[in-house]
């Protein structure tokens, strides 16, 4: 599968999912929540990994545009997350919100034909600059269903 997140999606438009994704991550993160299942990370750890997400995204997007045939550069999350005690809830939140809107004008500032522009991801095979975009709204659906559960 292309896109892991695919099923989250469905038919919806994913650039209206990851330009209204900060402002729902604003007002859930604005719950206490609850704790996680053992080993599960709760919200301010998800929001930590959203904006993680969102700088590697940023880069892929643009490096997708920027070479042919981009290849993906996949990361190891959970070391990533190693670091997520260092970080806190408003600065996580605050850093997606702007790399986001920052990568939403970028890729609506692109022409139409570069969403066909082929790139491939070491782990899921060929894609195109389309699916990346998907990739990030089903991404968005996955963790905001995560945090709404957290949230109660």
């Amino acid at each position: 599968m292309l896109n892991p997140y695919a099923t989250h999606l469905g038919d919806r438009d994913p650039i209206a999912i990851i330009a209204a994704t900060p402002d729902r991550l604003a007002m859930l993160a604005a719950s206490s929540g609850r704790a996680p299942a053992p080993g599960k990370w709760d919200i301010r750890e998800i929001l930590c990994h959203l904006a993680d997400c969102e700088i590697t995204f940023a880069f892929r997007l643009r490096q997708a545009i920027a070479e042919e045939h981009h290849t993906i550069q996949p990361f190891d999350q959970d070391r990533w997350a190693a670091a997520y005690s260092a970080y806190d809830m408003k600065g996580a939140l605050d850093l997606f919100r702007s790399l986001r809107d920052w990568n939403v004008k970028f890729i609506a500032a692109q022409p139409a034909e570069v969403f066909g522009k082929a790139l491939t991801h070491p782990e899921r095979g060929a894609m195109t600059f389309r699916t990346l975009v998907e990739t990030m709204a089903g991404h968005d659906l996955n963790h905001l269903k995560q945090i709404e559960t957290l949230a109660g």
